[in-house]
């Protein structure tokens, strides 16, 4: 049985995590390194999920191929198969990578995109990793599987002149809001901590172009989502990828290959670790 069959949420926590790695030290696994000040203790990352496929996938290897497979490596196939496996494209990947050695907690705000950023603020970000617009709209066509906890998206809402709770952007779906509103809502109208939707409404199990659709009419979860339709540029290629699922999926797989050669690890700057989550002794 699949980790995914178990918990429908695993191929979009893979799909993060692999985001969440390869925009910090690049594509090395160095998200995975478990101890004091690691990546994996910066709050950004204190919600991320699926570590177990990855160390469940390593330690199968190591009996029948030790010293063989990366880390890094493993992230990425699990990643590109989970997109696979809910539909999406199937995406040839280079392997080879080593695992890094460095995982520092000081270096994941300065790289990973916080939820509140600008479309001008995210093609920075971007840019400094050598990918272009049209990347950043199709990648976050990721959204189209997974879930948010209600926390990351709190600063869409405001509480007006009445004490009730209302989008603070006008061009939000206003039955969509009001879906969030009742989703996240716990005692006395505080937004739960533990609650969570899903980032593509209706079709958050299956990649599709549906999340394009969604942000059309006006239904963005996140404000880094909202944003993409509100720039005239973005927004055309946000219009040509919900008009047809092909070119999505012929531009993910060209996005997806550029992410994945994000700072890779060869040779002697990196290793084959025998566990995901130390390096080695």
């Amino acid at each position: 049985m699949s980790a995914s069959t178990l918990d429908p949420t695993i191929p979009g926590k893979l799909l993060r995590m692999l985001f969440h790695d390869c925009f910090v030290e690049g594509c090395d696994a160095s998200v995975l390194i478990q101890g004091n000040g690691t990546e994996r203790t910066d709050p950004a990352n204190l919600s991320l999920g699926g570590f177990n496929v990855i160390d469940s996938a390593k330690r199968l290897l190591e009996v029948v191929c030790p010293a063989t497979v990366s880390c890094s490596d493993i992230l990425v196939l699990a990643a590109r198969d989970a997109v696979t496996l809910t539909g999406g494209p199937s995406v040839p990947v280079a392997m080879g990578r080593r695992d890094g050695l460095v995982s520092l907690a000081s270096n994941v705000r300065a790289n990973i995109i916080d939820t509140g950023f600008s479309v001008d603020a995210m093609a920075r970000s971007f840019t400094a990793k050598g990918l272009t617009l049209d990347d950043l709209v199709t990648l976050s066509g990721g959204h189209t599987i997974g879930s948010a906890h209600c926390t990351t998206f709190g600063d869409r809402f405001r509480v007006d002149a009445n004490g009730s709770t209302v989008p603070a952007d006008a061009a939000m779906n206003a039955e969509y809001a009001g879906e969030l509103i009742r989703a996240c809502s716990a005692v006395n109208d505080t937004v739960s901590s533990s609650a969570t939707v899903d980032c593509d409404e209706g079709s958050a199990s299956r990649f599709d172009n549906a999340y394009f659709v969604n942000l059309l009419d006006g239904r963005g979860l996140l404000r880094t989502d909202a944003v993409l339709v509100q720039n005239a540029t973005t927004r055309a290629t946000v219009a040509a990828f919900a008009r047809s699922e092909e070119s999505f999926f012929a531009s993910w797989a060209a996005s997806f290959a550029r992410l994945t050669s994000l700072g890779v690890k060869t040779a002697a700057d990196g290793e084959v670790r025998r566990s995901c989550s130390r390096v080695n002794d």
